[in-house]
């Protein structure tokens, strides 16, 4: 973990949200006193040596990272979303549409779990933040409907650490529904306790003739909403929240491609616990989803993201020191992910020894953030967000380091430097609020 700034820069505790600051004069006098020493140690202690010793005191054994993303899966607040639908209905577009990962990635992603269902994991299989589960064979004749559904329900009889829900996703101009209402009303019975959301999609194949692109949402059209209605008088009781959306792919013209996103976000999250519901949001974070024309970028930092928002979720331990090898290892794991998606593939012990050269010596001045911790009220909520920027920040430097790689040019650690140092001021601001 590296703090992103000079060593004679003393972080003031403001009036910014923080929990405590502002309010409490001993509070913010014991901040001070903290800043005062911590900035004092960093002038006088040698910056590189104490770094190489950090790095060496935080490095992280391959059996050591097993056992502690073992340990980080089984508390993250991961969604299993049980996507039922026909073939052509929109379930992979729900995928890309929660996800921003490209459409090839999710493809790639999807592995055989029984006969007739998928499962995607996102960010990774080690740390899923969710879980989709595509049932695969609905509207083919030559399935067996039973079949399908047996399997279905021999998943969601799985032990789950998490929250599930069912997304049923219906074309708005499909009325040939009898198999997909059957497996509803079974799951249903079976499940009353998982939340079950109707998805009605592909809503521009029933726009008038005039309407060359999406209307403000919602739309207000005669035709889709006459079929809406009717879609969900099909499937009353059925259900618990029904929405609208159209996810497309960018060639086919229609802006923006996952329209009625943050409504089908919004109606998610309402079905979901609130630590499961608070994960969602900050994962479409609008700010992360912005066009930087590069594919290895953008997509590498949805991934960022995930693993940003997990760094927070276990960083707020009020031990000192506590979490730091928790975050190594995520931040290995992030790295190792991110060299994939870079065509470069790691060991746990390769992607280690990449965090410690993008770290360089910057990590000494962690310590001087984490010594904070000890300040009540004011440690937990710092650790999480300054956890969450830095792994934003470190994430961007990994993906300079491939990108130089990939371009078969040797990494320039003064460009990697300056981007980490670009992404972890801009990050602070985004992830200030973030808290455990």
């Amino acid at each position: 973990m590296i703090e992103q700034r000079d060593a004679d820069e003393v972080p003031t505790p403001t009036n910014d949200g923080v929990p405590g600051s502002g309010k409490d004069s001993w509070t913010n006098h014991a901040a001070e006193v903290w800043n005062q020493a911590t900035t004092r140690l960093m002038q006088l202690l040698p910056l590189e040596q104490v770094a190489q010793t950090v790095v060496k005191w935080f490095s992280v054994s391959e059996d050591r990272v097993v056992e502690i993303l073992e340990t980080v899966r089984s508390q993250l607040p991961t969604t299993e979303a049980f996507l039922i639908g026909k073939p052509q209905t929109g379930k992979s577009s729900i995928v890309r549409g929660l996800t921003g990962v490209s459409a090839e990635i999710v493809g790639q992603g999807f592995r055989p779990h029984t006969q007739h269902t998928e499962h995607y994991a996102y960010p990774s299989s080690d740390l899923p933040l969710l879980i989709f589960t595509d049932t695969v064979g609905l509207g083919d004749v030559n399935q067996d409907t039973q079949t399908i559904v047996r399997e279905l329900i021999g998943d969601l009889n799985q032990e789950s650490r998490g929250a599930r829900v069912l997304i049923l996703t219906v074309k708005i101009n499909d009325f040939a529904t009898d198999a997909l209402r059957q497996i509803a009303r079974q799951l249903r019975q079976k499940y009353r306790d998982i939340p079950c959301l109707l998805a009605v999609t592909c809503l521009h194949e029933v726009y008038p003739s005039s309407a060359a692109d999406h209307p403000p949402y919602p739309p207000d059209f005669e035709e889709v909403n006459r079929a809406f209605a009717a879609l969900q008088q099909t499937f009353a009781g059925l259900y618990d929240r029904a929405v609208l959306i159209d996810f497309t792919l960018e060639g086919d013209g229609y802006n923006p491609v996952f329209y009625g996103l943050e409504a089908f976000r919004d109606t998610l999250a309402d079905l979901l616990p609130e630590a499961e519901a608070r994960a969602i949001h900050q994962l479409l974070d609008e700010a992360v989803g912005e066009q930087i024309g590069n594919l290895y970028r953008d997509v590498g930092r949805r991934y960022i993201l995930a693993f940003a928002v997990i760094a927070a979720t276990v960083a707020a331990v009020p031990l000192p020191f506590a979490t730091m090898p928790v975050l190594t290892a995520l931040q290995v794991s992030m790295v190792g992910l991110l060299g994939k998606l870079y065509e470069q593939t790691l060991t746990p012990s390769q992607a280690g020894g990449i965090v410690s050269t993008i770290a360089g010596g910057l990590l000494a001045k962690a310590i001087g953030r984490e010594l904070i911790k000890f300040i009540p009220g004011l440690g937990s909520a710092i650790a999480a967000s300054w956890a969450a920027a830095y792994t934003w920040a470190l994430g961007e430097g990994a993906c300079v380091y491939f990108g130089d790689l990939m371009g078969g040019k040797k990494p320039d650690p003064k460009k990697i430097q300056s981007a980490m140092q670009k992404a972890f001021g801009a990050a602070k601001e985004r992830f200030q609020e973030i808290k455990s």
